[in-house]
């Protein structure tokens, strides 16, 4: 097993983030440099990185808000995130396709929801692909509703993890 590390990101981890989110996410699911920048400019404490042998392998990053409206698309570049709000939106979990399937993803979640346990947050919301329901559910998410969202011209559900 190689060794693991978790962190904030910094700046200069944007690019391979950004390499990361659109080898793993089909086309405009994707997230652009710039807003991958901006969250983590403006909310590096809602952004965990997974590093496994000293290389970025994965990554959550979220924003907060009082009213969660998950198909908000104007959310996913922080207009309307509050740090101090209680409910935290994820935005991407994504691991390093060559990377997948040696359980980074579960890491990446199971640190992600401490922290925000540890932060005080209430809720945490994610939107996902069908056939990541049972995933999430496995890791203690609660089914919602289909989304309104069609981000990326997908079909999305939500889920919701009381803290």
């Amino acid at each position: 097993m190689p060794s693991t590390l978790f962190r904030q990101p910094l700046l200069n981890d944007a690019s391979r983030c950004f390499e990361i989110e659109t080898s793993a996410y089909e086309g405009d699911e994707a997230a652009t440099l710039e807003k991958i920048e901006k969250r983590i400019a403006q909310y590096p404490e809602g952004f965990l990185l997974l590093e496994a042998d000293g290389k970025i392998v994965g990554f959550i990053n979220s924003g907060c808000a009082f009213d969660v409206v998950m198909s908000d698309e104007e959310f996913k570049e922080l207009i309307g995130h509050d740090p101090a709000a209680p409910n935290v939106v994820i935005m991407s979990v994504v691991v390093d396709t060559a990377e997948q399937g040696k359980g980074y993803s579960k890491l990446l979640m199971q640190r992600f929801i401490e922290q925000m346990r540890a932060a005080g947050k209430k809720t945490i919301h994610l939107m996902c692909k069908e056939k990541h329901v049972p995933l999430y559910d496995r890791m203690g998410y609660r089914y919602v509703k289909p989304s309104a969202s069609d981000h990326g011209g997908m079909a999305w559900h939500e889920m919701i993890m009381e803290l």
